[in-house]
């Protein structure tokens, strides 16, 4: 399906890009003083960006090497990406709802979570429809 492929790719650059960009300034500032304020703790802070850094990273893989992956490895890891991208950007929206957390450190400088909404919404649809496909495909 072909919205499920441009938005993988999407999400695959995009959480990628965004688990590196923490690695600098003025984006590490940023990210470090979003997990202090929130209270989330020091452990979710390298969890963040490695988890970022590897849902980009499986997505990727899976995209660039579909053809020589098996239908059911490649469902497994794009459904785990999936929820995972799900799991960060729940986290995400709690971190832009936290009264702490500072609008000046937040992506675009907007206190409302519309970013991790967008990317939740998109990572959600890609489930949703992986799930279609697969119980379509068994039933032929």
């Amino acid at each position: 399906m072909k919205y499920i492929k441009i938005s993988s790719w999407f999400l695959a650059i995009s959480m990628f890009m965004f688990g590196v960009l923490k690695f600098v300034d003025p984006f590490k500032g940023w990210y470090t003083v979003q997990v202090a304020n929130s209270g989330l703790g020091q452990l979710s802070y390298a969890m963040g960006i490695m988890g970022e850094i590897a849902v980009g990273t499986t997505l990727f893989v899976c995209l660039l090497f579909r053809q020589r992956i098996s239908t059911k490895l490649y469902n497994l890891l794009t459904g785990f990406s999936f929820v995972t991208v799900i799991i960060m950007m729940l986290t995400g929206v709690y971190v832009h709802l936290h009264a702490k957390v500072p609008a000046d450190v937040l992506p675009l400088k907007i206190k409302p979570p519309y970013i991790p909404i967008f990317f939740l919404l998109v990572a959600f649809s890609n489930l949703i429809l992986t799930a279609r496909n697969m119980l379509k495909a068994k039933r032929t």
